[in-house]
Formats: structure tokens, sequence, C-alpha cells
């Protein structure tokens, strides 16, 4: 008889999921910019102006902002447990990358409120 040993937070298709609604979100922003930019040859930064102050296209960059840093947390964490493993070296990267990402976030917000 083998003697399974589990560890870990069994995230498994709670991740795959959210990897997969993020990745949809990133993919709906970026047809969106694109085909603003494709459509609007004379861009130039009034027209940027223009689009960001909209308060409706804020929101939206910040949702896609804020699919791109849990997508990252979900892919650097699920890296980090499967490579990493010294617990303390792992728990080491894991809070620098949390904080590293609740930065970003505030520094998004300025971004897109701050104009």
């Amino acid at each position: 008889m083998v003697d399974r040993i589990v560890t870990g937070a069994h995230y498994g298709l709670t991740d795959w999921l959210v990897q997969r609604i993020t990745a949809v979100l990133m993919v709906i922003y970026t047809l969106f910019v694109a085909g603003y930019v494709v459509l609007h040859p004379d861009l130039g930064y009034d027209r940027w102006i223009g689009l960001f102050s909209n308060q409706v296209m804020r929101s939206c960059s910040l949702l896609f902002l804020l699919a791109v840093y849990y997508h990252a947390w979900v892919g650097v964490r699920d890296i980090v447990m499967d490579y990493v493993r010294l617990a303390g070296l792992r728990l080491a990267i894991h809070v620098l990358v949390i904080v590293a990402l609740v930065l970003y976030v505030i520094w998004s917000v300025q971004i897109l409120w701050g104009m």
C-alpha cells in the first residue's frame, strides 16, 4: 500500500477558472483598445485624454489591470509552490509578490484617477 501525502491548499479548479476568466477579460479589453487604435488613425494625446477621461473607460482599465494582477498572482503562486521547496523562501517570495501587486494596484488607481 502506498501512503499518499497530500499537502497544499487544493486550489485546483478555482485557480484554473480564475486564470481563464481573467484571460478572457484581458483579451476583451485588448481587442477594444486595438480596435480603437485601428479606427482612429489620427490618434494623438488629445484623443487619448478624451478616451480615458470617461469614467467607464477608467473603470474598465482598472478592471483590466486588476485582472492582470490577479492572473499574475495565481501564476506566480503556483510556480513558487511547485518549484521552491524551502518554506521560508517560499513565504518571502509570496510576501514580496503580494506587496508588489498591492503597490501596483495603488499606482494604477493614482494613474487612472490622477489626471
